[in-house]
């Protein structure tokens, strides 16, 4: 059997990868799983310079699901291509950048550092809905992100892929905006924009008043706007929210994507992307699928 997949020119030994924010740079997941079985690793949001984050309290579990408001607090690239990089690079799997930015001058910086280091390709974060400045506003709309991707495709000569935001009306334009501006391939979905109040001191329970909502709950959105951008760009897709089980990220395979990541998974069992791998390979035993690449984009519509 083949599970390898070519992600928007990103070659993975199975099409099972970690999502940024929820696997840090990977020491924290040494000690549970083998990080070589992994098809690969969106690595924490890295910007230009340090992000000090959010204050707490930033992290409140819903059901279903949790809510975050991290703030994309990071060390800054220069710490990462100086620590976090070594360390990636001794495992056999693919390295991609989750890179963010409060202006498209940042970003553009940002891409031009990444496009000399040794990693496999970027992920262009234009959809955290918990960062005040930059993110949402660039990711909500095709010429917002047609702008920022054009401006970085220009200096980044390693495969590009464009994290979208679920927070819109129509999910296929800013992907159209993505794959006009030269984009290699697509990320859906990050977190829907979602809030919780504590009915006893009648506050929100994060100190950012809103954040991003993950887990299971947001599956059924995630797999119905990968199935929209799929019939609406030509770029290949890397489908993410609520992916806990082989099943999920199977689901997210039918609709149109040709690689998953998971997220929130990772908190709630360290070694869930093992699982994944291994349940895809005995779905294709069960169904003597050869390759994988096979079931992208079939589900048959009733």
């Amino acid at each position: 059997m083949n599970t390898s997949v070519n992600l928007a020119g990103i070659k993975m030994k199975n099409p099972v990868t970690v999502a940024s924010g929820t696997f840090g740079y990977g020491r924290e997941f040494e000690e549970f799983i083998d990080l070589n079985r992994l098809g690969g690793i969106c690595t924490k949001g890295t910007s230009l310079k340090p992000r000090a984050g959010n204050k707490p309290p930033r992290v409140y579990e819903t059901p279903a699901g949790m809510l975050n408001a991290i703030g994309l607090q990071n060390p800054g690239v220069e710490y990462f291509m100086n620590n976090d990089l070594p360390y990636l690079k001794k495992f056999d799997t693919a390295i991609i950048v989750n890179a963010c930015g409060s202006t498209i001058e940042e970003y553009v910086e940002l891409a031009k550092v990444l496009n000399t280091l040794d990693i496999d390709g970027v992920e262009l974060n234009l959809s955290c809905p918990n960062v005040k400045a930059g993110c949402l506003a660039f990711g909500t709309t095709y010429e917002g992100v047609k702008e920022v991707t054009s401006q970085v495709r220009k200096v980044l000569d390693k495969p590009l892929i464009v994290k979208l935001t679920p927070n819109v009306t129509d999910i296929t334009m800013p992907a159209k905006g993505a794959e006009d501006a030269g984009a290699d391939g697509v990320s859906l979905i990050n977190t829907l924009l979602g809030m919780s109040i504590d009915i006893h001191t009648r506050r929100p329970h994060l100190a950012n008043n809103t954040g991003g909502l993950s887990g299971p709950c947001v599956k059924p959105v995630g797999v119905r706007m990968v199935y929209q951008v799929a019939k609406s760009v030509t770029i290949p897709i890397l489908g993410l929210g609520g992916i806990v089980t082989a099943s999920d990220a199977i689901e997210y395979m039918l609709a149109g994507a040709s690689a998953v990541s998971i997220g929130t998974g990772n908190f709630i069992a360290p070694d869930v992307a093992i699982k994944v791998v291994d349940g895809i390979e005995d779905y294709m035993k069960k169904y003597n699928i050869q390759d994988i690449n096979e079931i992208v984009g079939t589900v048959q519509m009733n």
